[in-house]
């Protein structure tokens, strides 16, 4: 196994790991990168090692790219379409625009082409954000509700189980589901970080079906069995690793994106006190020589 940085791009809070297979490149984003004048969607090309980056002017939670072109956005406010070519932004719908302190954060898209993103509370204290489903028509639809912190939105490789964290409730949640309708239901508690050092963060599942999780603040990425159990644990260079996605050729490697945020706004003590982020933090991580492979990750439908 071998852990290297693949990208030194600093992110202030990077996120959402997006391998598309049709272009055997990685895109991400830095969530609240804009607040401190940085971009906040990221393109990684390995075979050149170019990387490119656009900056939109709004905190971003994930970004999925669509089948017709283009990607579509989870901004702090809603959902809303984006060219890369020519930059622009179009709001599909808001989503609880009037509620100042939550935001959208963590999506993906299911094997049906529709995306779902969860919210989050951005003092991250109180369960009053839902999780959300954009179908391929634009249509919005609510799946759950009750939530601090949505991260980690995947399924099982039969597409009978979704998998949700909310970070700061400290659970992973397994519902069953139904890819022809795109219904969760049966929530119950598929792995808990109580009495663990870090706390969920985003996750992917490999072809085995096991998921895969980033920890945050304990720098650990965990690989959960389908039951629950803990499979193993690997230690990152820095401790605020943000999520996880296999990539490559073979799609057999790991990247794993993270944060060099040090102010944090939140009323609990989980977070260690820093002056200024660990050498490393915000920067693009790759994990090669596994041995597993992940996923291909579907475009939006839409």
């Amino acid at each position: 196994m071998k852990i290297e940085v693949v990208v030194e791009c600093e992110n202030y809070l990077g996120e959402g790991p997006v391998w598309d297979v049709e272009e055997a490149c990685l895109y991400w984003v830095d969530g609240t990168g804009r607040r401190k004048n940085r971009p906040s969607l990221w393109k990684f090309d390995p075979q050149t090692e170019q990387v490119r980056n656009w900056s939109i002017p709004h905190d971003i939670g994930a970004m999925s790219l669509r089948k017709g072109g283009g990607a579509v956005l989870a901004l702090a406010d809603g959902f809303y379409t984006f060219d890369f070519a020519t930059e622009r932004l179009e709001l599909i719908t808001k989503i609880e625009s009037d509620v100042t302190r939550t935001r959208l954060n963590d999506g993906k898209v299911d094997r049906k082409g529709r995306f779902f993103a969860g919210g989050m509370d951005d003092k991250e204290e109180a369960k009053i954000c839902s999780l959300w489903r954009l179908d391929p028509d634009f249509s919005v639809h609510a799946v759950d509700n009750g939530i601090i912190c949505a991260n980690g939105p995947c399924w099982s490789p039969d597409d009978k189980s979704f998998y949700l964290a909310d970070t700061f409730q400290q659970e992973i949640w397994r519902y069953d589901y139904d890819i022809a309708t795109g219904l969760a239901s049966n929530k119950r508690v598929f792995a808990s970080t109580e009495n663990d050092a870090g706390v969920a963060d985003g996750s992917t599942v490999d072809e085995e079906g096991f998921l895969w999780n980033a920890q945050l603040i304990s720098g650990e990425l965990v690989r959960y069995a389908p039951d629950g159990t803990v499979e193993r644990r690997i230690g990152m260079p820095v401790r605020n690793v943000t999520s996880v996605m296999f990539g490559g050729d073979q799609l057999n490697e790991l990247y794993i994106t993270s944060m060099s945020r040090v102010d944090h706004p939140a009323v609990h003590d989980l977070f260690t006190a820093e002056i200024k982020p660990q050498f490393s933090a915000g920067h693009l991580f790759k994990v090669s020589g596994l041995g597993i492979r992940g996923l291909p990750e579907p475009r939006f439908a839409g």
